[in-house]
């Protein structure tokens, strides 16, 4: 079950990567200096084309039934979405123990998952006859693999989208933390929670929450491996080796275009980076010069331009750190939970508890709006 936030204090430097798009925002925003504190700053936010931003509800905005339109049909809990090369969209729905595919023409029906949950088998079974337990995130490959996140069964499931044939490639079943430089299939695991592919397609990368680590799966291999986290609960030292640091409880993990992989807390509110030499530092953490610190973050991507965007879960927002001057902007929400939907400003829009991030190839971002129960469209 998911955590609603709560605070471990850490030490902060500011986001230092390439900049992406001019975006700015229409309320108070941060920018770090060059002595790593934060100031207060204004700007407007901006669409990548450089028009003010518009968002829109495109699933789950009705209440109607699986077989119609995605946009008028009811979702149950939407956490994370991907997209295959022909442009199906897939739902990660965690309360609604499935997964649902979107198509070209805009109508959504059940892809993967039955509505009961807690099944252990998944060996040659159709993505339709999979029982998941709580999923909470899904990834694509180049080669049109679905990975998903089973995350109450411990396992990582993939799905061949050209053939619907489902298998369990890491993970017993069963919780615990065994298994490093052998193959996952074998390993335990204790709640998959977000998942993230390298640039490569040959680098799975699995948030292993309650083992407080996270571990790779190298696809060509089938072996599994610790990169970040010892299993102790704590706050890395900077310049540490991250696999023989603590982390308070990473939710999620991605890794940019150059390789670094960024870590989120969820209680620990923070945000962390493993670079390529497996050197560990902190990036945001609370008690920074800043308008409101994270609470109970639990999803991030990147844009085209390796800026990180973060679902704050339990502040109702989504943020993003800017790469070139480590600005820290919120581009969605206005920090209280609701559903009210202003079109042309981002900023008046509420959201509930989101829970994904995804950019599509447009530049385009895609809000899994949990407790909403609705994926909106912000461009």
């Amino acid at each position: 079950m998911e955590q609603r936030g709560n605070t471990t204090h850490t030490r902060t430097t500011n986001c230092t990567r390439r900049a992406f798009i001019s975006t700015a925002l229409a309320a108070p925003i941060l920018a770090a200096d060059a002595s790593s504190f934060f100031r207060l700053t204004t700007a407007k936010i901006t669409s990548p084309g450089g028009a003010a931003a518009k968002i829109e509800c495109v699933y789950g905005c009705g209440s109607g039934a699986l077989g119609g339109p995605a946009r008028d049909a009811r979702l149950i809990e939407p956490f994370g979405v991907a997209l295959d090369k022909q442009g199906n969209w897939y739902i990660c729905e965690y309360k609604g123990q499935r997964i649902t595919k979107v198509d070209t023409r805009g109508i959504i029906s059940l892809f993967a998952g039955v509505e009961q949950g807690g099944s252990q088998a998944a060996e040659g079974s159709l993505a339709h006859q999979l029982k998941f337990k709580d999923p909470h995130g899904l990834v694509i490959s180049k080669d049109q693999q679905m990975y998903v996140a089973d995350t109450m069964n411990h396992r990582l499931i993939k799905i061949d989208l050209k053939t619907g044939r489902a298998a369990t490639i890491a993970g017993t079943g069963q919780p615990g933390y065994s298994g490093d430089g052998g193959p996952a299939a074998k390993a335990e695991f204790n709640q998959l929670y977000a998942l993230d592919i390298n640039l490569a397609g040959d680098k799975l990368y699995i948030t292993d929450l309650r083992n407080r680590r996270i571990r790779m799966l190298d696809l060509k291999t089938g072996n599994v491996n610790t990169i970040a986290g010892n299993g102790e609960k704590g706050v890395p030292d900077d310049g540490a080796d991250a696999a023989k640091s603590p982390l308070v409880d990473p939710r999620a993990a991605a890794v940019d275009s150059k390789g670094n992989l960024y870590i989120l807390e969820r209680g620990g509110n923070a945000l962390r980076v493993v670079d390529r030499n497996g050197k560990i530092r902190t990036v945001i953490a609370p008690g920074s010069k800043v308008v409101k610190d994270m609470n109970g973050p639990k999803h991030l991507c990147f844009d085209h331009q390796d800026n990180i965007i973060i679902a704050d879960t339990e502040n109702h927002l989504i943020r993003k750190c800017i790469a070139k001057d480590g600005t820290i902007v919120t581009i969605a929400g206005t920090g209280e939970n609701g559903d009210r939907l202003v079109s042309d400003d981002p900023l008046k829009t509420q959201l509930n508890r989101p829970h994904g991030v995804f950019i599509h190839s447009s530049g385009a971002l895609y809000i899994s709006d949990s407790d909403n129960n609705r994926v909106l469209k912000l461009w």
